[in-house]
């Protein structure tokens, strides 16, 4: 029989009868003598083993709770005994946890003595109701945590100022340097601290401990990736909705993702990241409103949406997820299509060209189609060969066949640019760009010389725009 004992959050005050009483009728065994508690027991004469030594040999502290498990099972097939743990046994005590799981493999009876947890301490110390809303969360995993900033949030084990400064690296990521947090040392013990601090000092309290925790309380004025959700099904709320938001359908926003789409690109292209970050929280308004409508009318929710696109990234992904191997770039790229086509059911080349959306730009679905058939070994293998093509197309004078083989010439220039490893939708906003930069130079210089644009012929027209052309090359 395994005894798994609580110690209370470090005051013997908080130890229960039951609690005493099973550890002096029994040998002792503890996870760790950097306890408070620890110094009742041996005033009351109460001897035991502890497992610190533990923590100096193994590399993690998955391997230090694993380990410790191990040991106390071996012992528990033969001997009745007590392993002692601070707080309650089951708040954040993986140890008892991972303990618990192998007595229940291994048919090995235990007993749950429950104590005060330092939870109930710090609530306390910091006289919060919990009801109102809470979370507890793991300092060694901070780092995977998402905010919430309607509920407060304590992170246990800060026992040192290396692991302060993970915790502040991470909040950092949607708290600002001065947002106010609790510091909290030995809650419920004598040597209590509670401690309210900007975020950027957490990492300089220098009694960071075995016994050290934060409380991060909630905050207002700050919006998670669901409030932002809920704004949106706000406005499409039937009764207090935007009147506009509420008449939009799938159809009707189609224009305005491709628009917010575009504007992102164009601060990409323009380095404007404040612009960017605007331009992105439009786009995903966009994937938010149509993922609110189609809850609506029963046919799927955004939590969907992030279950199927998280899928496919892990699927995608084996190299990452499964780690099989290392892969280079090039190898990844391999993968990545050899498994979509496995996943969309693409068996041949004419499959893989109609995976291709028709909604793409001219000029990229004309690359993409390209490039498919490059990988199937459909393709030039010269510059020159696409260069014949390219007047082979604008051989014919006649209008209307010229008119008819425009689409012919179209194709072969996307070909030319794919060969010269050019985006063939930047190479003509690009030109457009220019072209709009010339005309602007030109309106200058008619402005200049007070002449108005529509009143020269095109031969005038002409001289002005080699003009601008000259200035634009200096």
């Amino acid at each position: 029989m395994i005894h798994i004992v609580g110690l209370g959050p470090g005051h013997n005050d908080a130890l229960t009868l039951g609690a005493v009483k099973v550890l002096k009728n029994n040998a002792v065994f503890l996870r760790t003598e950097k306890h408070p508690t620890v110094s009742f027991l041996v005033e009351e004469g109460i001897s035991y083993e502890a497992f610190d030594f533990v923590y100096e040999k193994a590399e993690t502290f998955d391997e230090v709770y694993s380990t410790i498990a191990d040991l106390l099972c071996m012992k528990g097939e033969k001997e009745t005994f007590v392993y002692g743990v601070p707080g309650h046994p089951l708040v954040a005590e993986k140890s008892v946890l991972l303990l618990i799981e192998k007595c229940k493999e291994k048919g090995i009876p235990y007993k749950i003595h429950p104590a005060v947890s330092f939870v109930d301490a710090v609530f306390e110390a910091l006289e919060v109701d919990p009801i109102s809303g809470f979370r507890i969360v793991d300092a060694l995993g901070i780092e995977e945590e998402v905010p919430d900033y309607h509920k407060g949030t304590l992170i246990t084990q800060v026992f040192s100022p290396y692991i302060a400064s993970r915790v502040k690296i991470a909040l950092n990521a949607y708290l600002n340097d001065e947002d106010e947090i609790i510091y909290i040392r030995a809650a419920g013990t004598e040597e209590e601290v509670i401690r309210r601090i900007p975020l950027y000092e957490l990492d300089r309290q220098r009694d960071a401990d075995d016994l050290t925790s934060v409380y991060v309380p909630p905050m207002e004025g700050k919006y998670s990736f669901y409030d932002f959700m809920n704004i949106v099904k706000k406005l499409r709320d039937k009764d207090n909705g935007c009147p506009w938001d509420k008449e939009q359908t799938h159809e009707s926003l189609k224009p305005y993702l491709i628009e917010e789409s575009y504007e992102a690109l164009e601060a990409i292209d323009l380095e404007d990241f404040d612009a960017l970050r605007e331009e992105l929280g439009d786009v995903m308004l966009q994937v938010l409103l149509h993922s609110v409508i189609s809850e609506e009318e029963g046919e799927f929710n955004v939590h969907e949406v992030v279950k199927v696109v998280s899928e496919k990234m892990i699927y995608r992904h084996p190299h990452v997820f499964e780690k099989d191997k290392d892969m280079t770039s090039d190898e990844v790229l391999i993968q990545w299509e050899a498994l979509k086509k496995k996943e969309k059911g693409e068996e041949t080349l004419s499959d893989s060209l109609r995976a291709i959306s028709k909604y793409y730009p001219g000029l990229s679905r004309a690359e993409k189609i390209q490039k498919k058939a490059r990988k199937y070994g459909f393709d030039w293998d010269d510059i020159k060969d696409v260069f014949l093509k390219v007047e082979e197309a604008l051989k014919d004078q006649d209008e209307r066949h010229v008119k008819k083989e425009l689409g012919d010439l179209l194709f072969a220039v996307v070909n030319l640019a794919r060969f010269l490893q050019a985006d063939p939708e930047i190479a003509i906003n690009e030109t457009s760009d220019k072209f709009i930069r010339r005309i602007t130079r030109m309106e200058e210089l008619l402005e200049a010389d007070q002449r108005a644009f529509q009143d020269l012929p095109l031969k005038e027209l002409d001289e002005y725009w080699e003009k601008a052309k000259k200035e634009e090359k200096f």
